[in-house]
């Protein structure tokens, strides 16, 4: 059963785009198959996994606006056996026209469920605001996995996007949960970093992924040269971090239907 997982948070520079690309390069590396949707119109999803998005003859852009299907717009990344849907800034326009659309936040589920049964994970990477293109995502998911750094101003986020994830459930997608909180960029040296993990776990509990992304050179670099950083660095500790997120999420789903 295919599980479709909104990366999110409003705020930018978290690893939102980070931990799209490499979980899919993870999860594929675990025989999964997964396709990465590219909702953020600065097409750094795109670019990461070694895709130009200035050449792109079909976009997430005509498929938002039913110009194209998804199955003919998505490519295979370059490395790492992933599918990407991939986007550039065209998708801003595809914004401001869906504003003028009725049940303009479905269409990205309505274009994905003809897909959906060809994939394990649909991972969709948001834009760092709360627009037209992330309540498309929140509709179209199961659940939002949370990246976000350990410092004071991310937990004001926290609540202004769990507001969000709340709202769209009481309108147009009941079956959204939130999937987990990642920590990412630590640095354990940190005491501030360690406090609001601290405080991230006694809130949030076992929402929070026990996996934590730490800072590294090798999975910063990695998107400069458009790969994931498991083909990068494979024996970084960024590679082995999100290669052991990526075993937590499918640790994840399988306790998930154990319980269903």
């Amino acid at each position: 059963m295919t599980r479709i997982i909104a990366v999110a948070n409003q705020k930018g520079g978290v690893g939102k785009t980070t931990t799209c690309v490499n979980l899919a390069a993870s999860l594929a590396a675990t025989q999964r198959r997964v396709l990465l949707v590219d909702m953020d119109p600065q097409g750094n999803a795109t670019m990461g996994c070694g895709i130009d998005k200035m050449s792109l003859e079909r976009s997430a852009c005509e498929v938002l606006l039913g110009e194209e299907t998804a199955a003919d717009a998505i490519v295979s990344a370059p490395e790492g056996d992933f599918a990407v849907l991939p986007a550039n800034e065209d998708l801003t326009l595809a914004e401001v026209k869906l504003l003028q659309e009725l049940g303009r936040e479905m269409r990205l589920r309505q274009a994905l469920a003809p897909v959906r049964g060809l994939y394990d994970f649909i991972l969709i990477d948001c834009p760092p605001s709360i627009n037209m293109l992330t309540i498309n995502a929140l509709t179209a998911a199961d659940g939002v996995l949370i990246p976000m750094q350990c410092e004071y101003y991310a937990l004001e986020g926290l609540s202004a996007l769990l507001n969000t994830v709340e709202q769209v459930r009481k309108t147009v997608n009941p079956n959204l949960e939130v999937f987990g909180l990642l920590r990412t960029m630590v640095d354990p040296r940190i005491n501030l970093s360690n406090e609001v993990s601290a405080q991230l776990v006694a809130h949030f509990d076992d929402k929070v992924f026990r996996t934590v992304i730490p800072r590294n050179v090798r999975l910063a670099e990695a998107p400069s040269f458009g790969r994931p950083v498991l083909f990068h660095d494979r024996s970084s500790r960024g590679a082995i971090a999100y290669l052991a997120l990526a075993g937590e999420v499918l640790r994840r789903e399988d306790e998930r239907r154990a319980v269903g």
